[in-house]
């Protein structure tokens, strides 16, 4: 039985738009998907959650005492920390003025294979009251992984 010639240029003109949306669809899923940061806390990068040579974002307080910089150069070394984990960060730049030590920030860049973060961009809280969503949420749950591991810690010593 052959197909009428009307019928068949219709089937064909509706699989070429399905195939159209098809592509599109996977070139939009694809940019979408190189362009995602997610973010990581300390402490997951230190339990290897967080891919290596893959953009990302990190964050959490700078330590106290940790920031050095440069002499000769805008590169800044300093260590980012959830109060459970810190992280180093190595960063070639200028920082935001309101940058300082004991304060949250959150770095995008890539984590290297010797676990240092290689920061191209860092953002700092704006005011004193503020602190990013996600590094509020990574300060509490490393304060209540900490208090977690302090409560095993004093069940197992009341056991002996």
């Amino acid at each position: 039985m052959a197909m009428v010639p009307k019928r068949r240029n219709k089937l064909l003109l509706i699989l070429g738009l399905l195939a159209g949306v098809g592509i599109i669809v996977t070139l939009v899923l694809y940019a979408l998907s190189q362009n995602i940061n997610l973010f990581f806390s300390p402490t997951d990068m230190a339990q290897g959650k967080a891919p290596t040579e893959q953009r990302i974002r990190a964050g959490g307080m700078v330590r106290e005492g940790s920031l050095q910089r440069a002499t000769d150069s805008l590169k800044v070394r300093f260590v980012v920390t959830d109060f459970v984990h810190d992280v180093d960060v190595a960063y070639e730049g200028i920082l935001p003025d309101l940058f300082r030590e004991g304060q949250g920030i959150v770095a995008q860049g890539k984590l290297n294979s010797e676990g240092v973060f290689m920061a191209d961009e860092v953002l700092a809280k704006h005011d004193e009251k503020y602190m990013p969503p996600e590094v509020t949420q990574a300060l509490n749950d490393a304060h209540a992984q900490t208090q977690d591991q302090n409560q095993n810690q004093s069940t197992e010593e009341t056991t002996e």
